[in-house]
């Protein structure tokens, strides 16, 4: 059996994979149509124009559906772990909070393009990088509530470096896009997708796409922590028949043929 064969480890695997697709194939389409300069320019920038911004939607938001599936699992193992630990419930109750936040700023970063709707772009980016860090942030809390009864300490270390990571990035996209988009270096910016490097801004500019390109891939790097945990998980469905037909039966009937079926693991 290989490695994302057990349990639901295909689902993070899934998620980092698809997801850093999604940054390689619209960049190299960009690239390749001359939309961009080849020199890190932002993720949003790759998406922008058509062709790549179709592909760009259509797989970001199949990332957003992914990363749903995966922070709900991930709840679940928590929560099957930890039946009566009410501290760990509750971060847990509000990590599953955090993390669904941060992929409905996903959907919105993909269907609200940088240079159509910028401040509803924005605020997609918020919601998913800055929710994210705080979902990033309770995780690893959990993880270290958890060692080493249920996990060793290296994942703990491991998650904390990526969330470290990830805070450096936020910090230093801040204050490089406040610097640039300050108005010291002009105007209407947003809509500027080719930058020369003798113009005034572009070392804050370069600094400002590097950050993002940084802490998506430390993003990323997270969720490859869980394909171990996930490796000793699985699901069911179980559905249940309240009749033997999808006719209106007799109230007196319906205990008589409730079934309960159980499905294959997902």
């Amino acid at each position: 059996m290989w490695w994302f064969q057990q349990g639901l480890s295909f689902l993070p695997a899934s998620l980092v994979v698809w997801s850093a697709a999604t940054f390689v194939f619209s960049y190299i389409t960009a690239i390749v149509l001359h939309h961009v300069d080849p020199l890190v320019p932002y993720i949003s920038d790759t998406g922008t124009i058509p062709p790549e911004r179709c592909l760009f939607g259509i797989m970001l938001n199949i990332s957003a559906f992914l990363g749903v599936a995966t922070m709900y699992v991930r709840y679940k193992q928590v929560y099957a772990l930890n039946p009566e630990k009410s501290k760990i419930i509750k971060l847990n109750k509000i990590g599953l909070t955090l993390g669904l936040i941060s992929c409905f700023g996903l959907c919105i970063i993909a269907n609200f393009q940088k240079c159509v709707l910028y401040y509803v772009h924005v605020v997609g980016a918020c919601l998913t990088f800055g929710v994210g860090a705080i979902y990033m942030l309770v995780q690893t809390v959990l993880s270290y509530l958890m060692q080493p009864e249920i996990h060793s300490k290296d994942i703990f270390w491991i998650r904390l470096t990526v969330l470290l990571w990830c805070s450096s990035s936020i910090a230093s996209m801040f204050v490089s896009s406040l610097v640039l988009y300050s108005g010291l270096y002009g105007t209407n910016l947003v809509q500027k997708l080719h930058w020369d490097p003798e113009e005034k801004g572009y070392t804050a500019h370069i600094i400002s796409t590097v950050s993002e390109w940084s802490l998506a891939f430390s993003f990323l790097s997270f969720f490859l922590t869980y394909i171990r945990d996930f490796q000793k998980i699985s699901l069911r469905a179980v559905v249940s028949l309240h009749g033997r037909t999808l006719y209106n039966t007799p109230q007196s009937f319906v205990a008589d043929e409730q079934t309960l079926l159980t499905a294959g693991s997902i």
